[in-house]
């Protein structure tokens, strides 16, 4: 989907307190406007919510006045690396980072490459020690890690954050329970946003407890609704689903869903708003059809929704 996203629009500092960003719910066609804490009441008793339990990690590195993000660690234990605005990366050229270096191998997306890391810690250790968490240009300066974290973040992993769920404070999950709504976890640590710039998202690391592949089948079989808080929670469940059902399941997925995916695990989905272009859309899609999604960002650009992880979210129901 082709839109004009006006910089007015990208949402520049996080919002506080996280639930006061505003929420636009998708029946089909029919959109309606809300404040974040009416969520319960949206929702039916017996409906299930998914959140990825996945926290953020502070993934950028300063390496000889490049800024590098660091993606995700490989099965083969490389690194995936964005070097920013440094336009002649090459194979075999050795970036020194704090206690360590990298060393680029080869391109993996036009953007990405592949590394190996001599460091003393694993990744999430080095991170944790060394790293800033990645800003984009959009935020208007640089905050503390503790933003970019959901209150319920237990598996540090990600390099950006699973933004989605950012405000599901503890009152709205409190009304939520009171509500007779479950929530059940799922992890999936997400890499850097390539699938911003019309690049496939890449192999992730993901886990589907067994709790949560038996609670989805019993809301499920019940007749409630499975609503997917992000779109990284779509990829683990559905990535989970690969025989039919969802079954405890980990590893790494990489799992691509177009918009002819037919979704076997998912109802509804809460979710951010994506640039245009973007190949979250494709997923949203999946989800909710052309035509719902065209609707949707018509009237999100009408009512001037703000975009990007400090914005305002958007909840699409079957």
């Amino acid at each position: 989907m082709i839109f004009d996203l006006p910089a007015a629009l990208e949402a520049r500092h996080p919002v506080e307190p996280r639930d006061s960003v505003r929420l636009m719910v998708s029946h089909s066609v029919d959109v309606s406007h809300h404040c974040f804490p009416a969520l319960p009441s949206l929702l039916s008793p017996g409906d299930l919510l998914v959140v990825n339990n996945s926290a953020t990690l502070p993934a950028a590195l300063d390496a000889d006045g490049i800024r590098v993000h660091v993606s995700t660690s490989r099965a083969d234990g490389t690194w995936l690396v964005e070097l920013r605005e440094f336009a002649s990366p090459r194979a075999g050229m050795r970036l020194v980072i704090p206690d360590g270096s990298l060393t680029l191998l080869r391109p993996f997306t036009s953007r990405l490459w592949v590394a190996t890391a001599s460091v003393p810690l694993g990744r999430v250790d080095y991170l944790s020690k060394h790293g800033k968490p990645i800003r984009y240009a959009y935020t208007d300066r640089d905050w503390p890690l503790e933003v970019y974290q959901n209150v319920y973040a237990t598996e540090p992993g990600s390099a950006e954050m699973p933004s989605a769920g950012r405000p599901l404070t503890g009152d709205v999950l409190a009304a939520l329970a009171g509500r007779g709504v479950l929530v059940t976890p799922v992890t999936l640590h997400t890499g850097v946003a390539s699938a911003e710039v019309d690049e496939p998202p890449y192999p992730e690391w993901f886990r589907v407890p067994a709790a949560t592949a038996r609670l989805v089948a019993h809301v499920r079989h019940g007749g409630g609704r499975v609503v997917a808080v992000g779109t990284t929670v779509v990829r683990a469940l559905e990535s989970a689903a690969a025989t039919g059902s969802v079954k405890a399941a980990e590893g790494w997925t990489d799992l691509v869903i177009e918009p002819d995916h037919r979704l076997r695990a998912v109802d509804g989905l809460l979710t951010g708003l994506h640039e245009p272009r973007a190949s979250h859309l494709k997923m949203l899609t999946a989800v909710a059809g052309e035509e719902t999604l065209r609707v949707a960002y018509g009237e999100a650009l009408r009512e001037r929704y703000h975009w990007h992880e400090f914005g305002d979210v958007h909840l699409l129901l079957p």
